[in-house]
């Protein structure tokens, strides 16, 4: 008789989960990232996190070319904070910051309200306006070290061919005039950039409004105060943080104008800093008073994320 046929139980297989396409998505972004990230720890991370080490070192010229060093803990920091000269570049830059910002943004916003009215050659003297924002600031600063010469400067001529010979001087070496020079000189390159950032936020205003209030017989000024001005507060906002996170730290310029003189009329902070390291070779000190520098605009940064972050959740 034969045995009754069985039948092997069948195989399951369980089927592998598919990778999400999310989680490759994911992988692949990692992956464009990772040059940028190298470039910002090459460039960026270490040469900051050295100069926090050389900031807490006795670090000198042997020290520097690979010599042995000394921990001072804060010593570079108490250095610099009671040197006098640092509070004098502390002075000057602040001077500086708050002129520039001063003027590059009044000006700036008066040139956005014109540009915002469509004229002839509207667009042709808009660009002609940013050459000045494109052009190297080393650039900028020579041809203002010569506009501004007491004895062949186009300023000075300019002032005697109207008959006012007795303002005429030399204004980058009287330690008077100097750094109002270098204020010029920088409001000139920063005019077009606080125009254009500007110019952007005015034309987001519906024009619906000014025709509303000029139809209920409000002027041109009252429409100004009440509606561009409120609706342009963001804006300006971003517009000054960023015109004082790049301002405080301008050393180009003034170097090629200038090089902090006359008898430091205009060696700011930036320029101080240069002085430490490559004159006087203490770069320690140098480290501290370049991270000292730096907490400013740190400041002003941090103000700006968390104004982003505010905006953003309020939408």
């Amino acid at each position: 008789m034969r045995p009754p046929r069985t039948t092997a139980p069948r195989r399951t297989f369980a089927l592998r989960p598919s990778r999400s396409p999310s989680a490759r998505l994911r992988r692949t972004g990692y992956l464009f990232t990772l040059p940028g990230l190298a470039f910002l720890a090459l460039f960026l991370a270490y040469p900051l996190l050295y100069n926090a080490w050389t900031s807490v070192h006795d670090v000198g010229l042997s020290g520097l070319l690979g010599g042995a060093t000394r921990f001072n803990g804060l010593a570079n920091y108490r250095a610099t904070v009671s040197d006098p000269d640092f509070w004098h570049a502390a002075r000057l830059s602040a001077v500086f910051t708050a002129g520039s910002l001063l003027f590059q943004f009044t000006i700036g916003f008066a040139l956005a309200l014109l540009f915002a009215r469509p004229f002839p050659l509207n667009g042709l003297l808009r660009s002609l306006l940013l050459v000045a924002w494109l052009l190297p600031p080393v650039v900028s600063g020579t041809l203002f070290r010569w506009m501004l010469d007491g004895e062949s400067g186009a300023y000075n001529a300019l002032l005697r061919a109207i008959g006012l010979d007795a303002l005429s001087r030399d204004w980058l070496i009287d330690p008077g005039t100097s750094l109002a020079g270098v204020v010029f000189a920088n409001v000139w390159v920063g005019v077009p950039f606080n125009m254009l950032l500007l110019l952007v936020g005015l034309h987001t205003i519906d024009p619906e409004l000014h025709e509303a209030a000029a139809i209920d017989g409000a002027g041109a000024w009252q429409r100004l105060r009440w509606i561009t001005l409120p609706l342009m507060r963001p804006v300006s906002v971003t517009v000054l943080l960023l015109g004082l996170v790049y301002t405080f730290k301008v050393f180009d310029l003034i170097f090629v104008m200038t090089g902090g003189g006359p008898v430091d009329a205009t060696s700011v902070l930036s320029l101080y800093v240069y002085e430490v390291f490559f004159r006087f070779f203490r770069f320690g000190e140098g480290a501290a008073a370049g991270l000292l520098l730096l907490v400013v605009p740190l400041l002003a940064g941090a103000g700006y994320v968390r104004r982003l972050r505010r905006e953003e959740g309020a939408v």
